[in-house]
């Protein structure tokens, strides 16, 4: 089965793709602290689940947003009517590298999507090329809570290098111009209930359709997934979601 669709299958049970919890979301949407009238874009947005829910903050407001995957943008447009959002929602399949708008952004996110730009620090420079002179970045990433085991590493596919820790995280965000106004640090709770959803859609779906011919390697990698994250990054790897604005009152 092709990622796009495994991704699709993974997240329908938890569609901000990422250790949130709504309250937690609506949290750091009020800190982003937006007029009525935001202009806010979403990279990589999945099911733009964080783009209606800041509508639903942002009451006169807009929202853009940004995915390559065909199958969570049809469930996200799906979501949009069904909350009357789909006049003041605009999803776009493409890639979020070269997407280009008709204008900036009082609010961009990129939440749990930094691979997209490689990396968190590559996400301060190329989504925040969309963030108007006064706007907020709000970017989620994943950092050490604690020194990365071998079995970590092997889980994830990574090196050590390729996270820091969570002061790090502040530090680069700093280095590039922008300076955190609040943060959130997803909690046990918030990675219990993200995982045992991701690992839970996907089993779902191998026991509902034991004829298809994928079902076997979708219950594989839901094993698979399930594994890493209780034998290896499971309290080593944190998440947090910052609110940045930039150190200056300029675009540079």
């Amino acid at each position: 089965m092709d990622r796009q669709r495994l991704s699709s299958i993974a997240h329908s049970r938890h569609p901000i793709a990422a250790p949130v919890s709504g309250v937690n979301v609506n949290r750091l949407l009020r800190r982003a602290g937006r007029e009525p009238t935001a202009r806010i874009l979403d990279l990589g947005c999945g099911d733009a689940a964080w783009a209606m829910q800041a509508l639903a903050h942002y009451p006169d407001g807009h929202a853009d947003g940004v995915d390559l995957n065909s199958h969570v943008l049809e469930r996200a447009a799906v979501a949009a009517e069904g909350r009357g959002l789909a006049d003041r929602l605009t999803l776009h399949e493409r890639d979020a590298r070269s997407y280009v708008p008709d204008g900036d952004y009082d609010l961009v996110l990129c939440v749990g999507a930094t691979h997209i730009f490689d990396g968190f620090a590559g996400t301060l420079r190329q989504a925040g090329r969309h963030v108007n002179a006064d706007g907020i970045l709000l970017v989620g990433e994943a950092f050490w809570q604690v020194p990365p085991t071998p079995a970590a590493l092997a889980a994830l596919d990574v090196k050590p290098g390729d996270y820091t820790d969570l002061a790090g995280l502040v530090d680069a965000a700093e280095h590039d111009g922008w300076t955190p106004v609040y943060a959130h640090v997803s909690d046990a709770e918030e990675w219990n209930d993200y995982e045992w959803s991701w690992v839970g859609s996907l089993t779902g779906w191998g026991l509902d359709n034991p004829g298809h011919p994928e079902a076997a390697e979708v219950l594989a990698v839901a094993r698979a997934h399930r594994e890493g994250w209780l034998r290896g990054y499971r309290d080593v790897l944190g998440f947090a979601t910052l609110v940045l604005r930039r150190a200056t009152n300029s675009a540079g």
